[in-house]
């Protein structure tokens, strides 16, 4: 009997039956439908749940470590101007704040929600202009708390994208974006 670990097969013999009744789907759309099938919102959770779930002998890497967490670092050039978008605008906490010694570069650490952000002064940690991806639930109350913010310098929109998620684009003071994603309801 199959299950979730099947799903990329699952997706091709659903888009060969498909084709042979003349309804064209892509490989996404078939992953896409067999990840609700088995009650995922997406093949994103569902990839997720197979990776975890694949044993390590199976996936050729290294028994030795496995990857916790990731955290981006993002480069600022004022702290005054980061912490009034990070902290004021997006609602984030300043968990710690780090300095080798007095008048040296910042190096922080903000949270919120369960998204972690590393932001940094230092010339070497990071580039601007980064681009940092998140998925997220409840993305229109976030949008209407931003919007309620009134903020001076960003008003982000809310769009649909082009693979079934709505996205909110917010750009920092220092060339960084956050493209926040929710995924759309199953119909």
């Amino acid at each position: 009997m199959r299950d979730f670990r099947d799903a990329k097969v699952m997706a091709k013999a659903l888009r060969a039956a498909m084709a042979k009744r003349n309804i064209e789907l892509t490989h996404s759309e078939t992953l896409e439908i067999v990840a609700r099938q088995f009650g995922f919102d997406d093949w994103n959770i569902l990839a997720a749940e197979i990776a975890a779930d694949t044993p390590v002998a199976e996936t050729g890497i290294s028994a030795d470590f496995r990857f916790k967490q990731v955290i981006p670092i993002l480069r600022i050039f004022d702290i005054a101007k980061a912490m009034e978008f990070y902290r004021d605008f997006l609602g984030f906490s300043v968990d710690w704040e780090h300095r080798y010694e007095e008048g040296l570069p910042l190096y922080a650490q903000i949270s919120r929600a369960g998204m972690l952000l590393h932001l940094s002064e230092h010339h070497g940690d990071a580039s601007p202009g980064s681009t940092v991806f998140v998925w997220m639930r409840g993305i229109e109350a976030f949008h209407r708390e931003l919007l309620g913010k009134q903020y001076g310098y960003s008003r982000p929109g809310l769009q649909d994208t082009g693979y079934d998620a709505r996205m909110m684009q917010v750009p920092d003071p220092f060339g960084n974006r956050i493209r926040f994603h929710e995924a759309n309801s199953p119909a």
